[in-house]
């Protein structure tokens, strides 16, 4: 499963509600519904989680719901492909694979088949900052659930005998996911080409097939050992579950998985750049050219963080639907079939401002490239108005009141954030940053990414 940011999570629940006042202002106002409600889910905790450390180091969150007789459980380690050992690009994710392999009391396989047999899914996602293990499931089966994944975190058996078994699953996962796909290969060459093959954040995820046949046990092993800790684990529960409950089974069942050293994230810096690198990718597959322009940016945790929220709401202003700046100058004027910008501040460590765009047949790349070039500078020399942040405010934060309805969203956001070392904060009361943000500090966040930019335009090109 891919990884789900705050913003995509909660723009997508918005996309509906956000459309109509974007297309047409005058003729569909907004819901009074959604209006009366903006200020109370800006007032208060989306989730209302609360949170409790065990002896051990193991944080644990609940986000009760009483609106189905269900529960996810999530367990989340602070570890993702960003954590592969320098040569051995893929083992945060082959490590995922194998944590399915059986446990001491566990038989292979069988967490799947459990789980399956009571009605429930479970599945495991490793991303550049997080790897997770979670379950959805009736709530009268959270024990089970629970008794199961403390005891695959307490030891995994990682068996010998299923090593390329596994490996052969993985190598075709990536011929099926990147190597036929042409957009991923893109993807995967550009990143190498901007951050470094071996540097964490050039590095694909699921690794490099020379790489993947590379790692052995022993590494998957040490993985384990120095990322697998509690005190680097976080387990949410949401949905129909009572803290008393909660508190009872974590203690129980987390509870005695042995405390052991944490090795910390060793983040490299980024790279040294001199302005935004050109890249060039031609592929007879293509039919259609697209740039990728990626541009260094702080985080929540890095550099200049008082412009994370701004950019986010930059990025909506930009290249979030109809309404936004680079539909109407690209698509809306014949040169593409799509724009877009996409910027996620809740990270470990840097992170990018990254544009997207798809030339209409007939459009020459250096003209799309030069139409993006005249609408980021037409922002920086007249600015933003109040009302296109007012606007790009609420469509955003339109998703919060959405994202409430299931419990999904409340333990891959809670759950990934405070993996990735941010705060309950950051996910709580994230539409009151949000509506917080004012023209000028998106302007002054504009200005210190995009004024002098640092990155990579990349061309996907056909041959």
């Amino acid at each position: 499963m891919p990884k789900l940011t705050r913003r995509t999570c909660l723009t997508t629940a918005a996309l509906g509600a956000a459309a109509l006042p974007v297309v047409g202002a005058a003729q569909a106002p907004a819901s009074p519904a959604l209006v009366q409600t903006e200020p109370a889910v800006a007032d208060r905790a989306l989730f209302g989680a609360s949170t409790w450390t065990l002896p051990n180091g193991l944080r644990v969150v609940l986000a009760e719901s009483r609106r189905a007789p269900v529960v996810a459980h999530y367990l989340f380690y602070g570890a993702g492909g960003g954590e592969d050992p320098s040569g051995k690009s893929g083992t945060a994710h082959f490590l995922e694979h194998m944590m399915f392999k059986g446990s001491a009391h566990v038989a292979p396989g069988a967490i799947s088949l459990i789980v399956a047999k009571q009605g429930g899914q479970d599945n495991a996602f490793t991303s550049r900052d997080v790897t997770a293990y979670h379950q959805h499931i009736e709530a009268s089966r959270l024990e089970l659930v629970m008794r199961m994944e403390a005891d695959r975190f307490a030891g995994p058996t990682l068996p010998a005998d299923t090593l390329e078994a596994e490996r052969l699953v993985i190598l075709e996962e990536r011929r099926q996911r990147t190597d036929a796909n042409p957009r991923a290969k893109f993807w995967e060459a550009q990143e190498a080409a901007l951050w470094g093959r071996q540097h964490w954040h050039g590095r694909p995820i699921i690794g490099w097939e020379d790489e993947i046949r590379a790692i052995t046990r022993d590494d998957l092993a040490g993985f384990y050992a120095r990322r697998y800790a509690p005190a680097n684990a976080v387990l949410v529960v949401a949905g129909d579950a009572r803290e008393a409950d909660v508190r009872r089974l974590a203690e129980d069942l987390y509870g005695s998985v042995p405390t052991r050293p944490v090795q910390g994230r060793d983040r490299a810096p980024p790279p040294p750049m001199q302005g935004v690198q050109r890249f060039e990718l031609k592929d007879a597959a293509v039919r259609e050219a697209s740039l990728m322009r990626q541009v260094l940016a702080p985080g929540l945790l890095f550099g200049a963080t008082q412009h994370s929220y701004p950019l986010e709401v930059l990025a909506h202003l930009l290249g979030s639907g109809p309404g936004s700046r680079l539909n109407r100058a690209l698509v809306q004027a014949g040169l593409a079939t799509s724009a877009g910008v996409s910027y996620s501040g809740d990270v470990p460590s840097f992170t990018t401002f990254s544009f997207a765009t798809t030339a209409r047949q007939g459009v020459e790349p250096a003209r799309l490239e030069a139409a993006l070039d005249a609408e980021i500078a037409r922002l920086l020399d007249a600015g933003v108005t109040e009302d296109e942040v007012r606007r790009s405010v609420r469509q955003l934060t339109a998703g919060a009141v959405l994202a409430l309805d299931g419990i999904g969203a409340a333990p891959r956001l809670l759950g990934d954030a405070l993996a990735n070392g941010l705060t309950m904060d950051t996910v709580e009361f994230w539409p009151r940053h949000i509506r917080a943000v004012t023209a000028p500090q998106v302007m002054a966040a504009a200005r210190a990414v995009l004024g002098a930019p640092q990155g990579i335009n990349a061309w996907h090109l056909p041959a």
